[in-house]
């Protein structure tokens, strides 16, 4: 039986959600489905568990069928409902799902008309010219679709860091556990924080490193073993793909290897380089002295101590990408980077008021929870209705529903401040999507754009240049709208919009949403050098997207960024006088 963890409740369920939508069901139907998966989502005790035992009576959001479904995955590692809805159709036909802008009405459309059940067969069909004539497609939709083939295939075997990191976690923990290993790492992009990765690099100190890697590939993880060797081995985890290596080494090797494995390849160019100069090769064992050169090989501990052997204070991972950081350690000038710890509150979060999964009082409960003193509610202007944005009169009625919670945690001795906010669009010629004596009532505003998407750079960086001189937007949300391995950023001047938001004092926010990471972390050293503050933003739309503030401070890491940099570290009395200002 197959290892049932929370993930696997979630994903059957979502899931069956798409297969109960290809079959045309019952909205009402789906949307309990729906449902269940938030609920499993979000329930804070042991769900699998609980669902073992046949001990869900009682979970609101959860019926006695749903029940029963879950307590038979849980119990027995499969569902039956889910795979006899799954043998009706082509395992292939799923992979239309991942395609931008294709959703289960268009992708049963396909299929029933033109028996498209793959991405191959779609953009045959797409060439031949066969889709644009259904009917709800069209000449721009089939453009739309090709477009969205051809960047699957360029990203093909890309996984973002937050679609890896719970799996990464859980691996390196079961390695951690083994007796045999003293020292646990994950190495490579993903150490260093990049925001997508090809594979995951695990390295431990052993041994007995032929025991570890053969313990490797029996992971109930693993789909196919690549290799096994006595020090190294290769497998493919879940049916995603992800390749993941691991590298056995010895306790003395075990900083050597964490360095040379973390990279960048490029960084370490450099520092084998001022090896030479100190007489000594350095490479993933060790240093050792090269073949006529006097020298001394240092003793090294931990990775602090290679540094330090170069004449160098020890470079956060993050920063390991030859773009100025060793010459910044050269002269003492690496930043004191900001930390998850310093984090005191966020902006930009999303309720069941537009288009999140949880209440006003949840989300304000759960930011409370992750020890956070302050928190921004900003749903849906008008503009976006396919997230259910809010009127006038709803985001006035929001104000005051904010203004009554405030009352009863002051009340209640809740150590928590809600703003209110609104993440308002910024229309097609930048002009807002609120008035000015409405944005006056928030407390703060993030300026954000959703469509149309497909201006040049000179007319939409006047169109964000326009919304940042409105002196009611406090922020910028997701400054290029890229999503990460679907979508690319819209033409932008990033350069002036960094200039702008300099002049007008205006926040640019580091967007953390895994499927986002806007602004990318290589435009905030120049930023923060132009004095441009950010706010490092989960995007939540539910209580579990305030995880995604971890991803926040490696990307706000990688740019340079310390705490002075991030305005959501200034504690509650300080963000007060700041948001007034």
């Amino acid at each position: 039986m197959p290892e049932i963890t929370r993930d696997t409740l979630i994903d059957v369920l979502e899931e069956i959600v798409l297969l109960l939508e290809l079959q045309g069901e019952n909205p009402f139907k789906i949307r309990a489905y729906q449902n269940g998966a938030e609920v499993v989502r979000n329930f804070e005790g042991d769900i699998v568990s609980r669902a073992k035992d046949n001990d869900l009576k009682g979970i609101k959001g959860l019926g006695d069928a749903l029940q029963s479904k879950l307590h038979e995955l849980a119990s027995t590692g499969e569902m039956s409902f889910y795979q006899n809805l799954k043998a009706q159709f082509p395992e292939t036909l799923f992979d239309l799902f991942e395609l931008q802008g294709l959703g289960a009405k268009k992708i049963k459309a396909l299929y029933e008309s033109l028996g498209i059940d793959s991405i191959p067969a779609l953009k045959k069909a797409c060439e031949e010219e066969r889709v644009s004539v259904l009917s709800g497609f069209g000449k721009k939709t089939v453009e739309n679709i090709l477009k969205a083939i051809d960047a699957r295939e360029k990203y093909d075997g890309q996984f973002c860091h937050g679609a890896i990191a719970g799996l990464a976690q859980v691996l390196l923990e079961r390695l951690k556990e083994h007796p045999e290993v003293s020292q646990a790492c994950i190495c490579g992009s993903f150490r260093r924080g990049k925001e997508t990765s090809h594979d995951l690099d695990f390295l431990v100190a052993t041994k007995s490193p032929a025991q570890l890697t053969a313990f490797f590939t029996t992971f109930p993880e693993v789909v196919e073993v690549i290799a096994c060797g006595d020090t190294k081995a290769s497998i493919v985890a879940t049916e995603k793909g992800l390749q993941c290596d691991l590298r056995a080494v010895s306790n003395t090797q075990y900083p050597f290897a964490q360095q040379y494995f973390t990279g960048s390849k490029e960084h370490n160019v450099v520092l084998r380089s001022r090896a030479r100069d100190k007489g000594l090769s350095l490479n993933e064992y060790g240093f050792t002295i090269i073949e006529g050169k006097e020298a001394e090989v240092p003793e090294v501990y931990e990775e602090r101590g290679i540094y330090a052997a170069l004449g160098l204070p020890l470079i956060e991972p993050e920063l390991r990408e030859n773009r100025g950081e060793i010459e910044a350690a050269e002269k003492g000038e690496l930043p004191d980077l900001v930390m998850l710890e310093n984090l005191r509150g966020t902006f930009h979060n999303h309720t069941t008021a537009s288009d999140g999964s949880n209440t006003l009082e949840e989300m304000a409960l759960a930011a409370h929870d992750c020890g956070l003193q302050y928190l921004g509610i900003a749903d849906h202007s008008k503009s976006s209705f396919q997230a259910n944005g809010l009127s006038e009169e709803r985001l006035r009625n929001q104000i005051a529903e904010i203004q009554e919670l405030n009352t009863k945690f002051q009340n209640e001795e809740v150590d928590l401040h809600l703003f209110s906010g609104s993440e308002v669009d910024i229309l097609k010629d930048g002009s807002l999507d609120f008035g000015d004596e409405l944005l006056a009532e928030l407390d703060y505003c993030v300026a954000s754009v959703h469509q149309p998407l497909n201006q040049d750079e000179e007319t939409m960086t006047k169109r964000v240049i326009r919304a940042l001189e409105n002196p009611h937007v406090t922020m910028l949300g997701h400054s290029t709208g890229r999503l990460l391995l679907r979508r690319d950023p819209y033409p932008i001047n990033l350069e002036k919009i960094i200039d702008c938001a300099a002049e007008t004092g205006t926040i640019i926010e580091l967007n953390c949403s895994y499927m986002r990471a806007d602004m990318d972390w290589r435009w905030w050293r120049r930023a923060a050098e132009k004095g441009v503050k950010t706010s490092i933003n989960p995007d939540a739309h539910s209580v579990n997207g305030f995880q995604n503030l971890a991803f926040g401070i490696k990307w706000a890491r990688k740019g340079w960024l310390t705490k002075a940099d991030v305005i959501n570290c200034l504690p509650l009395a300080d963000i007060k006088r700041f948001l007034q200002k």
